[in-house]
């Protein structure tokens, strides 16, 4: 029930932000969404209100997804087909409520969008788009990293947004992809960051032992040797939250301050005292 949720919720913010931001200011980031934005506004003349996203949408994913079907089976595709169909619900019936074309806007747009394709992914299910496309033609062009095809698949579609709507507008499309990263990160990686810390240090069992005292965390000792000057020692790895960076330093110059720290970021943290379980 979590992950249709999550799904849920997640296609609707991302159908909110193509309907009522990028589509409203002229905004393309890529994906069948983009070209969705582009044709909407070139069908003007010819279509009132141009095209539907959600016309679009369907348009370009049929094809792909029978493609996907013959291709890789149908095991690859099912995961696909109920977030592409409910991107698609959501486009077709939520009203587009245009907003002004204010710079604060054009960034919330893509915490929206990103805060929408954080909780798809972290769902377990995918929208279709350009994403399967690429894994289609990945199967054919194995030399290329399955990234960069998408990549170049989403940079030709910002591109031809730039030919339709000018530079300006582009630019700040740029942008809010960067902010919708950012955001699909912080949803799918979470808000509390870690650092290991590595300690190399002639009192490494004095350190440790107030460490977990005083700290309460946990620390592992490898065996190293140095390279120069061919003494055995042994290195401390000790994970910890950003706010205790300040206080571990402290411990370990107070024990020994000729001792080497390396600080490092940690991506994801999962085990006692962090995260418990995937969520």
């Amino acid at each position: 029930m979590k992950r249709y949720l999550y799904l849920a919720a997640g296609t609707f913010l991302m159908a909110a932000a193509y309907k009522s931001i990028y589509q409203s200011v002229g905004m393309v980031t890529g994906g069948f969404s983009g070209i969705g934005v582009i044709v909407n506004r070139v069908t003007g003349g010819v279509w009132a209100g141009g095209v539907p996203l959600w016309i679009t949408n369907v348009t370009l994913n049929v094809p792909l997804f029978i493609a996907a079907f013959y291709i890789e089976g149908k095991e690859f595709i099912k995961n696909t087909v109920t977030g592409a169909v409910l991107l698609t619900l959501y486009l077709a019936v939520l009203p587009a409520v245009p907003v002004d074309a204010a710079d604060y806007l054009l960034a919330a747009g893509g915490a929206a969008c990103g805060a929408g394709i954080g909780l798809v992914l972290k769902s377990g299910f995918t929208t279709g788009g350009t994403d399967m496309l690429g894994v289609l033609l990945h199967r054919f062009f194995r030399q290329y990293a399955l990234a960069s095809i998408i990549q170049v698949l989403d940079m030709a579609v910002i591109i031809a947004g730039v030919l339709v709507f000018g530079m300006s507008v582009s630019l700040y499309a740029i942008i809010a992809v960067y902010v919708t990263a950012l955001v699909t990160d912080t949803v799918l990686e979470g808000t509390k960051q870690a650092r290991a810390v590595w300690i190399i240090s002639d009192k490494n069992e004095q350190i440790a032992s107030v460490v977990m005292e005083k700290m309460h965390r946990g620390i592992t000792r490898f065996p190293a040797s140095g390279v120069y000057t061919q003494q055995e020692k042994s290195v401390l790895l000790c994970v910890v939250s950003i706010k205790q960076i300040p206080y571990l330093k402290e411990i370990v110059m107070e024990i020994d301050e000729n001792s080497f720290l390396i600080v490092g970021d940690v991506r994801e943290v999962m085990g006692n005292g962090f995260v418990q379980k995937l969520q």
